[in-house]
Parts: C-alpha cells; sequence; structure tokens
C-alpha cells in the first residue's frame, strides 16, 4: 500500500499496519511521518523501541533474533529499522524476506531511508514488504503543495500573516521545510494571534532556502531561471563542486534531446515518457520544457556544456557557476547560435 504524508492522519484512524517503509529525503515530512506511526503504536499499547541502524558491516542477524525472541510475558514492541545505505545487500534481502513471512501482531516494523531510486523500489524484499504495510515515499515540499503546508500551519500556530508575507516565506525558505517551521513557531512566540506585516516580517526573517541539484533541475525544466541562478549561487557557496552540477544538466539537456528527436520522428509523448520512465508527477515539468526549448537550443546547449566542463577543469580564471547559467539560460533564448563558444577570450 503505497500513501502520501497528506493521507497518513487518515490511514492511521483505520488501524496500525504491521510495517511502514518511510524513504525520502525531506527531513520535516520525515521526522513527522515517523512521529506519528511511534505515536499511534504507542497509544495502542506498543510501548518498548528497538532500533538498529545497518551499514555495510551490520549484522542482519541481530534483527531476525529480536524478532523471534519473543514470550509469552513480551511487551508489544517497535522494530525500527534506519537504512544509512539503500543497498542492504543479498544478506538484507534475505533478512527483510524473513520478516516479511515472519509477521506479528505484537511487533510493528518501521523501516526508513533516504530516497530510493526505482532499482531498489522494484526489489523483491520491498515489493513483499510493501504489499503487507503501508510505503511513504517523502517528496520535497514544493509549489502549491509548499503553499497548502504553509498555510494549513500557519492556521494550526493561529498566526495571522499579510497575504504579502507568502511568497516571501516561500522564497527565503524553500527546500528547507525544518527552518520554516521554526521560523514559524518564532513569529507565534512573538506575535501570537496579532496580525503581523510585511515590514514586521521583513525585519525578523533570513534567508534560510537549501537547495540540491535535483531542484535545479526541476527549475531548468520549468524554465524558472530566477530560481535556477539562486541555486546555483547558494550551491556555489556551500561549496558544492561544479563538476557535479554539470553532470546532472548534462545528462538531463541529452534525455531532452533524445526526447525531441522522438517526438520529430512522431512518436507519441506517451510513448517517449515510458521509454524513458517519466514519473507520472514529472511529466508536467518534461511537458514544459519540451514545448519550450528547441532542438538546436538543446544541441547547442551540449556543445558548450563540454567548454563549460573543460574551463571548469582546467582555468581558475573564470566562475564556472556563472558559464553554467548563462548555458542554461541559453536554453530559453533563439540568439544561442551567436554566443561564442570561446569563454577564455571573452
Amino acid at each position: 500500500m503505497k500513501i502520501y504524508h497528506n493521507q497518513l492522519i487518515n490511514t492511521l484512524q483505520q488501524g496500525i499496519k504491521p510495517v511502514w517503509l518511510v524513504f525520502g529525503d525531506e527531513p520535516w515530512q520525515k521526522n513527522d511521518s515517523l512521529a506519528q506511526i511511534k505515536g499511534c503504536a504507542q497509544q495502542q499499547g506498543f510501548n518498548e523501541i528497538i532500533r538498529f541502524s545497518s551499514d555495510d558491516k551490520f549484522d542482519w542477524q541481530q534483527i531476525i533474533n529480536e524478532y523471534q525472541s519473543l514470550s509469552l510475558f513480551a511487551n508489544q514492541r517497535i522494530i525500527e529499522i534506519e537504512l544509512t545505505n539503500n543497498k542492504i545487500g543479498d544478506k538484507g534481502s534475505k533478512a527483510m524476506l524473513s520478516l516479511s513471512e515472519n509477521l506479528h501482531p505484537d511487533i510493528i516494523l518501521i523501516i526508513h531511508g533516504a530516497r530510493l531510486d526505482t532499482a531498489n523500489s522494484n526489489k523483491k524484499w520491498f515489493k513483499t514488504l510493501s504489499s503487507k504495510g503501508c510505503y511513504l515515499p517523502i517528496y520535497d515540499l514544493e509549489g502549491k503543495s509548499l503553499q497548502h503546508w504553509l498555510q494549513s500551519h500557519c492556521k494550526k500556530l493561529s498566526l495571522k500573516l499579510e497575504p504579502a508575507i507568502f511568497p516571501l516565506l516561500i522564497e527565503l525558505f524553500s527546500g528547507n521545510v525544518l527552518a520554516l517551521e521554526q521560523e514559524l513557531q518564532k513569529l507565534a512566540i512573538l506575535y501570537g494571534s496579532n496580525p503581523i506585516s510585511l515590514e514586521n516580517a521583513q525585519q525578523l526573517v533570513i534567508n534560510q532556502a537549501k537547495f540540491n541539484p535535483f531542484q535545479l533541475i526541476d527549475a531548468l525544466l520549468l524554465g524558472d531561471l530566477n530560481k535556477m541562478v539562486r541555486i546555483l549561487d547558494q550551491q556555489q557557496q556551500e561549496g558544492v563542486a561544479i563538476t557535479q552540477l554539470i553532470w546532472f544538466v548534462h545528462k538531463e539537456i541529452k534525455q531532452l534531446l533524445a526526447m525531441q528527436e522522438q517526438l520529430i520522428q512522431q512518436v507519441s509523448q506517451s510513448e517517449v515518457f515510458k521509454h524513458y520512465r517519466i514519473w507520472d508527477k514529472r511529466k508536467p515539468l518534461y511537458q514544459q520544457a519540451l514545448k519550450n526549448i528547441p532542438l538546436s537550443n538543446l544541441r547547442n546547449a551540449l556543445v558548450r556544456l563540454a567548454d563549460v566542463d573543460l574551463v571548469s577543469k582546467t582555468s581558475s580564471e573564470f566562475n564556472s557557476f556563472i558559464l553554467l547559467a548563462d548555458v542554461c539560460i541559453s536554453l530559453y533564448h533563439n540568439n544561442t547560435q551567436q554566443l561564442s563558444l570561446a569563454y577564455e577570450y571573452h
């Protein structure tokens, strides 16, 4: 069974499941999900929590032994397993399958880790456990989902914000919901249920937006060039390697080019999306990009990106983050062919 964070309360009200799989990188939703699941379980008598954290040298037999150590007078227990590496290997897979075959009503199994890729979510152990319990994929809160979260939390805290504050908070805390929640709590302490003006908020809040390369790609696909530049700027300030970002952008442009070429050959968009395994949630992003980025711009961008990669590895005279931003911006302009590739001379 697969649900999302906003469905968790209703799902818990229908009864606690024997297995919970919580995977994703957004910390607020992840922490909140785990807290809700454990809280519900504890209300039903599962008061003992046994925690394990797996790594490359983890002994999976420990979990099997703990699971099998039931006695007549044993407490109802929660066994929590944090996967520090989602690639658990053959021993881990066998242990998980063994657990799935021996589920017990006095034990709730909670397994959590970083975002799962397609390969891991298709593993037999994961499919088996999720079929007997609940899988919560945790995604970043962005766009309308972040706006809804913000409005809901303000209502929960009885905050009365001037409408202009909402876009300000979203810009300053994008990608960092944990910090945004703390900021809202601070405002609630300072103002209670009194109205808060934009001027008041501007004097108190500071920019705590936090981005990652995946959000850079999303901004690129949407054509949100201002956000894309902000992300690159923050990534540079945080010391992220430019080669890593170039790799992400190159991979995405190369795929868009291949997709555009197939569409020109009269392959249906649904077939193209199926071939490249584009999730339903991400299809609007690719539809936007394929609609607005010409084939010629994609080809030129690949050539220019190779030059940026070369400059980033051979010269310290140029800001490679600015050059990368320039390449990304050029995807949405018709004069790309007029831009020089000889960065070192201009």
